[in-house]
């Protein structure tokens, strides 16, 4: 089987983070994986939610949303139907359910960090590329605080990143770009820390149940796979 990339099983797309690439927010990037292209915004606020206040604690959220024609045909504003997809509300819940898994609220204080995913051309893996880019520009947004004194350090213990795996056509393989997203038997999606920890697994089977020896082989692809998206953040923000 060869696929259609001609990438090998266990090979990612070609991935680039460009920092800084907004003038205006505390944290920006724009991340690459391969032609999938996403813009992570990091907003810093010196508040929190109304129900954090007098916690003495920060908070972490993320939102998420396609552009019109990130796809192959124009889809409708989401702001236009009035009312955000299930699969919008789901995906920007598991970015900031990641992004928080390595944040110490509490050397925060009562802040609280906006992290704005805009997928700008989408060909498979936009979560992912999203929670890996949104992690440096949270990372450069704590970075501003220290900046400005207004922390006395970056209050985050780990990286965390996130990459598509799956059985395309029998056989394992990473970081799957929309040809073998939309044919694959399997779907899973891995939210890993530097450390090696998971956050969180999403696995599918689309067409026949997958076995625990599959199921294995694909964490080994994503433990492989997140261990060089780390290395691409770590050089990014000088780690």
């Amino acid at each position: 089987m060869a696929r259609p990339s001609g990438r090998a099983f266990d090979e990612m797309r070609d991935v680039e983070i460009l920092p800084h690439v907004n003038k205006h927010a505390e944290g920006s990037c724009l991340i690459k994986f391969g032609d999938t292209h996403v813009l992570c915004l990091a907003t810093a606020e010196e508040r929190v939610p109304g129900w954090m206040k007098g916690t003495g604690t920060g908070w972490v959220t993320g939102e998420y949303g396609m552009l019109p024609r990130s796809t192959g045909s124009r889809m409708d504003r989401e702001a236009a139907k009035g009312k955000q997809s299930g699969r919008t509300q789901e995906i920007q819940r598991l970015i900031g359910r990641a992004l928080r898994s390595v944040v110490d609220f509490e050397k925060m204080g009562e802040r609280q960090v906006r992290v704005d995913c805009d997928v700008l051309q989408a060909d498979g893996g936009t979560r992912t590329a999203a929670i890996t880019g949104g992690f440096v520009a949270m990372h450069l947004a704590f970075q501003h605080w220290v900046e400005t004194g207004a922390m006395a350090s970056v209050p985050i213990n780990d990286t965390v990143s996130a990459v598509s795996c799956g059985i395309y056509e029998g056989a394992g393989v990473s970081d799957l770009d929309y040809d073998e997203d939309s044919t694959a038997e399997t779907d899973a999606n891995f939210v890993m820390t530097g450390s090696g920890g998971i956050v969180e697994i999403q696995g599918t089977a689309e067409k026949e149940p997958f076995s625990e020896e599959e199921f294995l082989k694909l964490l080994e692809l994503a433990k492989k796979g997140c261990a060089e998206l780390t290395a691409v953040q770590k050089e990014v923000l000088g780690l």
